[in-house]
């Protein structure tokens, strides 16, 4: 199976290219990048590409692909909304439009997150713009499917590259134990996410939304 990884450098990203590195079925992982990972494999293949509005330059290499993990994303904090919408919305519809140019009906998993708000209409910026990429993608000729995951727990080394979020984490590194005690469907890991992720390239999904329950379960 060929993917095709974006947003690899990320928290979930990371976790996603490490359980695709560690699966026999997957054998060739293109990563399309701003910046080198800075270490190789067999399996990988890094694309360094700057502009995220237009894939044309590198379609040859996009081409034959079996599915996409979109995992690009970054943290709606102090960010206007026009400029979160450019990096949420049109870089991830600009990687959808081309891959179904050249691979219609592959798979594509898209990262959003749990409150996404699918009537567009909600006070929440972050849920609403979320919500109208998940909506347009649902309507184009690719089986698409939503993650929409609550707390993710990094592991294997993973650490988030926003400060915020790494400060997050260290914080609440002492109650994920209690949470999953308590609400077992609320946390899933990075691994967790790249297994049920290439489960789902695999195999498909009976709903094209699947919540934090749905990703661990799987």
């Amino acid at each position: 199976m060929k993917v095709i990884l974006f947003g690899a450098t990320g928290m979930v990203g990371q976790g996603v290219l490490r359980e695709c590195l560690r699966d026999p079925a997957v054998t060739e992982i293109v990563a399309v990048l701003r910046m080198p990972l800075g270490f190789g494999d067999a399996k990988l293949r890094e694309v360094v590409h700057k502009d995220f509005t237009d894939f044309s330059a590198i379609g040859p290499v996009l081409a034959g692909a079996d599915a996409c993990f979109f995992c690009l994303g970054v943290s709606s904090a102090a960010m206007s909304e026009a400029r979160y919408f450019r990096i949420t919305h049109d870089y991830t519809m600009a990687a959808a439009y081309a891959l179904v140019t050249l691979n219609p009906g592959m798979i594509f998993t898209y990262v959003t997150g749990k409150g996404t708000d699918s009537t567009e209409q909600g006070r929440v910026m972050w849920a609403r713009v979320k919500g109208r990429t998940e909506n347009v993608l649902l309507k184009l000729p690719l089986e698409a499917y939503m993650f929409r995951p609550g707390i993710i727990q990094p592991l294997h080394g993973i650490r988030p590259k926003s400060a915020v979020y790494r400060a997050f984490y260290t914080l609440a590194a002492p109650l994920i134990g209690p949470i999953r005690r308590l609400w077992p469907g609320s946390i899933v890991t990075t691994e967790q996410v790249g297994r049920a992720m290439i489960r789902v390239a695999r195999e498909g999904y009976p709903t094209r939304i699947l919540e934090t329950a749905d990703i661990g379960a799987l």
